[in-house]
């Protein structure tokens, strides 16, 4: 059933703040499609006009119909002639944005999950000659390295480590100043898209660590995805390795 949108529901979208670093379409996109993914705007909902979007969030109609349009592209709005634009209720298709602050982790029943990450550690360290090889730098050039736990409505759900090289992420913020969407900062601050992602998915047993982490007790097979996240030039930017139990879990990586 279709839900209209009118002035009794809920208001998900509001004017953007001056703070705000990334095009403006991207913001408004954002906004959209993180009020879709956190269920404010469940399948069906029929969006305000695009001229009301765009008073809603203090910007010109034509950024609004861009933002929309990507939208409609990755497969979230569908566009119905005399109805408007309305929700799908689909995962995003290519929205790399999301894809890392949601990881596609997914309850039984199919429902997409939002996590929230802790940082564990946080070092400067050198590239190894493997991740120099997939990062395509040189064997000993500084790389931060993160690990970080994922949790689910308080359940540990994964945990991973993240290599960045230290080059092309000057005045990187210290460990008590890294935001938790690390992606999503990327983005804003350097101006780094994540464009395509490679992957490797493997199961395997529980280790020690996996065990600690995650509160499994041995034994206990996890999943384990290694991966290579490539900018819009097409240069691999980020290394990361996630380990996961699918015992409350699942990870769905929709094609269309």
């Amino acid at each position: 059933m279709q839900k209209n949108y009118d002035a009794n529901d809920a208001q998900p979208f509001a004017r953007l703040s001056e703070g705000e670093g990334a095009p403006l379409y991207e913001v408004v996109k954002r906004h959209i499609s993180e009020s879709i993914l956190q269920g404010e705007l469940p399948a069906g909902t029929i969006l305000p006009s695009e001229n009301s979007l765009a008073a809603k969030f203090g910007v010109s109609v034509g950024t609004v119909r861009k933002a929309l349009a990507a939208l409609t592209t990755e497969g979230m709005l569908m566009r119905r002639r005399k109805t408007g634009t309305v929700v799908t209720g689909w995962a995003p298709l290519h929205n790399l944005s999301h894809f890392f602050q949601y990881f596609r982790l997914h309850d039984k029943s199919g429902g997409l999950l939002q996590s929230d990450t802790r940082l564990l550690d946080y070092q400067l360290s050198h590239a190894s000659a493997d991740e120099a090889e997939k990062l395509q730098i040189s064997q000993g050039d500084e790389v931060i390295r993160l690990k970080r736990l994922r949790r689910v409505k308080g359940i540990a759900a994964m945990h991973e480590t993240l290599v960045l090289p230290s080059a092309r992420l000057v005045d990187f913020p210290p460990a008590d100043q890294l935001p938790p969407l690390l992606y999503r900062y990327l983005f804003e601050r350097y101006d780094l898209r994540v464009a395509a992602v490679r992957e490797q998915i493997t199961a395997t047993l529980a280790n020690e660590e996996d065990a600690a982490l995650l509160e499994l007790s041995l034994p206990h097979a996890v999943m384990v995805i290694d991966e290579v996240s490539f900018d819009q030039s097409a240069l691999p930017v980020i290394l990361a390795h996630h380990r996961f139990s699918t015992e409350h879990f699942m990870y769905v990586n929709e094609i269309r």
